[in-house]
């Protein structure tokens, strides 16, 4: 605008040097009545005094300078607004500039017009205008879109990203009708209340340079994601994430939630693209609604105590069964996330009920509980059970403990205490009146009898490698039931 000024007051003055002191407008405008009253009787007087017309031409009120042709100066106006209508041919567009003429008779010999000068310095300053509807959030205009109809567009394709037509139909005939009673949610129903903006939107006309008008489509993105363009990175050689986080001023647990399926310890390929925007939306979508649902009521347990029964056994008096209960909630959603939750009623529909065990407390030397201990002395499994040199291993080992010693895993009666010959060298089996016997093999002696009671950590006997053992070591199984079970589930 100053280089205008300047241009124009350039003008201006030429003229005043080459032509008599400038004319203010309004003495402009009498003599232009006057030049115009001159007319077709009095053309031989004109042309015997040697007068003609000139014109001043006026830009934004702004004098600009003398043309012999006003026709040139409308035509190049004609011109551009021709061409702009076609470039921008969906907008209303205007000219940015008011041009406007003033005629006056002059003697040919005084006539100074400066017409090449004023046609190009119009050039220049011609600018395009579009009438345009502005989204304001706040008080700021944020984006600009050919009309109302697009505005409101803009606003309907955002709430539809979150709530169905219906719903939206459902809350704008609520707004138009505020009286009528909301409806009662039924079985897993939701019925939306309302929905708005985080912020206040509002719409404005404005002139705007066209190349600011968006699609309803760019509008939306706008609004969205407070940019239309997301910068992107492309990966190089050596690159960390950690390194392309700190360039772009991240944190790098935001890089990888910008980059869907990306993780701490993805390796990055030279070439890779990387979302490095961080998205700050102008406005979110704040939807409430009411919902209702069933949901499962725990039952509770309660234990019963029988010094009747052996411990470690139980049995179930009542089963338990869960109950059910309608819960009307209301929730708040920004953007589709769960941001508010409150429960309005809640139902009983069934009762549960409590299921009750009985368990018994009795507690005699020779039966055990099912809890065992270690059978050694610390050591480690040096083999575990399953198939091994084509056959199977049915126990773990156990070798290389503090000491030798080998102890009961558990309470119960010593049923075998000997040697079979079968490969196990001495061995102890202990039965445990509960369902569990326990083996020790390749001791290399015994020390209890068959027909003992033995508790639970007591000694029987010491490591060896009896029978077929390569070394020293405890060869131990479990049987549940009579049939055999890895014996790590059952060890601390």
């Amino acid at each position: 605008m100053n280089n205008l000024k300047h241009r124009l007051s350039n003008l201006a003055g030429k003229t005043s040097r080459e032509m008599k002191p400038a004319i203010k407008k309004s003495i402009m405008a009498a003599v232009t009545v006057a030049a115009l009253s001159f007319g077709a009787g009095n053309a031989a007087l004109a042309a015997d005094s040697g007068l003609t017309t000139v014109y001043y031409v006026y830009l934004n009120n702004e004098f600009v300078g003398t043309v012999a042709d006003k026709t040139q100066v409308e035509q190049l106006v004609e011109d551009k607004l021709t061409s702009v209508k076609e470039e921008y041919a969906d907008l209303d567009v205007e000219l940015g500039l008011d041009v406007s003429f003033i005629p006056e008779q002059v003697f040919s010999s005084a006539t100074s017009a400066n017409t090449g000068e004023v046609l190009e310095m119009l050039k220049d300053e011609m600018t395009v205008q579009a009438e345009a509807s502005a989204l304001v959030i706040g008080d700021k205009p944020v984006a600009y879109v050919k009309d109302q109809e697009a505005a409101n567009e803009v606003i309907r394709t955002l709430m539809l990203q979150y709530i169905t037509e219906e719903e939206l139909a459902e809350v704008e005939n609520r707004k138009n009708s505020p009286n009528l009673p909301v409806p009662e949610v039924k079985e897993n129903e939701t019925r939306i209340l309302d929905v708005h903006f985080t912020q206040e939107v509002s719409q404005s006309e404005e002139k705007v340079d066209p190349e600011k008008v968006l699609s309803v489509e760019e509008a939306v993105q706008l609004l969205k994601k407070g940019t239309l363009e997301e910068q992107k990175y492309q990966v190089k050689e050596g690159d960390v994430l950690g390194s392309i986080a700190n360039s772009h001023n991240l944190k790098l647990a935001e890089l990888l939630s910008l980059n869907e399926g990306l993780t701490e310890d993805a390796v990055l390929k030279p070439g890779q693209e990387l979302n490095v925007t961080v998205l700050k939306p102008f406005i979110e979508v704040i939807v409430d609604r009411q919902v209702y649902t069933e949901e499962e009521v725990p039952f509770e347990r309660e234990v019963i105590k029988d010094s009747s029964m052996f411990k470690g056994d139980t049995k179930k008096k009542q089963e338990g069964q869960v109950g059910m209960k309608g819960v009307t909630s209301s929730l708040t959603e920004q953007n589709g996330r769960v941001i508010k939750k409150e429960v309005i009623n809640e139902v009983v529909l069934d009762e549960p009920v409590t299921e009750i065990v009985i368990k018994g407390t009795k507690v005699v030397p020779s039966r055990g509980d099912g809890t065992f201990v270690w059978p050694t002395n610390g050591g480690y499994v040096s083999s575990r059970q399953g198939y091994r040199w084509s056959r199977m291993h049915k126990g773990i080992d156990i070798a290389r403990p503090s000491n030798y010693t080998i102890k009961a895993a558990d309470n119960g009666n010593v049923v075998y205490a000997g040697n079979k010959g079968d490969g196990y060298g001495n061995k102890i089996i202990i039965d445990h009146n509960n369902g569990y016997r326990t083996m020790y093999a390749h001791l290399a002696s015994i020390s209890v009898n068959v027909g003992q009671t033995v508790s639970r950590g007591s000694s029987i006997g010491i490591m060896g490698r009896t029978g077929n053992s390569t070394g020293i070591h405890l060869h131990f199984e479990v049987y549940q039931n009579g049939k055999i079970i890895d014996p790590l589930s059952k060890l601390p």
